[in-house]
């Protein structure tokens, strides 16, 4: 399964590419973060749908110092085919 993501709030200058970096490679996820230019966050999650969904709860809460203000799924054909999660800058 696949799940990409653009997140909204206090993201940027946080930790938060850390924080998902983290919880992905423990979730074992492929995909990606990067900070956007718009201040928002953008991630792409692959794996399995129940790993997705405690993904999707992690970015909910955020590190410490983030404060989230929407989560949307975004329906496209993003492609990616590393075996890997990394963040993109």
């Amino acid at each position: 399964m696949k799940t990409h993501v653009l997140i909204t709030g206090k993201v940027i200058m946080v930790g938060f590419r850390f924080f998902i970096k983290l919880n992905a490679k423990k979730l074992h996820l492929n995909g990606f973060v990067k900070n956007r230019s718009d201040g928002k966050l953008e991630a792409l999650f692959i794996g399995e749908k129940e790993d997705i969904d405690k993904m999707l709860e992690k970015c909910k809460e955020g590190p410490l110092f983030a404060k989230v203000k929407e989560i949307v799924i975004i329906d496209d054909d993003i492609s990616f085919d590393k075996d890997d999660f990394e963040i993109r800058f």
